[in-house]
């Protein structure tokens, strides 16, 4: 992956407002070389507030809330320019800043769950023009586990395997990190095992049985604000690569698994930046 050089201080424009994106603009206003420049949200609630008042934060710098109903998104970035999107909204925010994100060179990191499919072709189109992410799980920890995983499978082919993913009691579907997993593991989406109990935040595990041993990889979301460390980490990343297609979370992380590539010194940083927060 070829990079452009990478700005000093980040600036960031967020596409939505909802548990997640609070979390994210949360994170990203306690970071000091980074700049939340601004969020947009669907509706026209909380619009044209600063984002610290309304996250009950003292002294944070920042922009305001946004309604997409208020502005366009060319004015929003010719008056408030940004590096990179991060897009925690609904499959149509694209539909709102994917031209405009183009025209000014703004690289875009998507954590939308799913899209449909005339909304991925639309965000195929613009990773041809500017860098593109797309991970519908963004947090660092799950998927350094499914790189992993893809790994132990093959070194054991024949390994019996199982997935088990608990979450939220009123979270009804199997995720689709789970799902993803199963795929990429070849195991069949009906064999993946659910838990629904509480309010957990979301916890995936795989299994791998062998006749002599066991091995289990195991993530667990703490809190909504491991979305940040991740959205983070790949908006740096992502800002200053060549556009070619959608560039996925793996892309990113595969590096790490190669014992003699160069070490990411800013990578680095960021990752134990979010291990030293992590409770012993």
């Amino acid at each position: 992956m070829e990079r452009n050089p990478l700005p000093q201080r980040l600036r960031i424009g967020l596409m939505g407002f909802g548990r997640a994106g609070r979390e994210v603009a949360r994170h990203l206003l306690g970071i000091a070389d980074v700049e939340l420049c601004w969020v947009v949200r669907e509706t026209a609630l909380l619009t044209h507030r600063p984002i610290h008042d309304v996250l009950g934060l003292e002294h944070a710098r920042g922009g305001s809330i946004l309604s997409a109903q208020d502005v366009s998104a060319s004015d929003l970035i010719s008056r408030q320019p940004v590096d990179v999107i991060i897009d925690f909204s609904s499959p149509s925010g694209i539909d709102f800043y994917g031209t405009a994100a183009v025209r000014h060179g703004v690289s875009v990191v998507s954590a939308v769950s799913h899209y449909d499919s005339a909304h991925e072709r639309r965000l195929r189109w613009l990773s041809r023009s500017t860098p593109v992410l797309w991970s519908p799980n963004i947090t660092l920890g799950v998927n350094v586990v499914m790189l992993a995983a893809q790994i132990i499978r093959q070194i054991a082919p024949h390994a019996d395997i199982q997935i088990l993913e608990e979450h939220f009691k009123q979270k009804a579907q199997v995720s689709g990190t789970a799902l993803r997993l199963a795929d990429s593991l070849g195991v069949p989406a009906t064999e993946v095992m659910m838990v629904r109990a509480g309010g957990i935040v979301g916890t995936h595990e795989v299994l791998f049985g062998l006749p002599t041993q066991l091995v289990r990889l195991r993530h667990e979301a703490i809190s909504r604000e491991a979305f940040g460390d991740g959205a983070l980490f790949a908006a740096r990343r992502i800002t200053g690569l060549v556009p070619q297609r959608i560039y996925t979370m793996d892309d990113l992380l595969r590096p790490y698994f190669t014992l003699h590539s160069e070490p990411d010194t800013l990578a680095l940083a960021i990752m134990a930046r979010s291990m030293d927060r992590i409770p012993a």
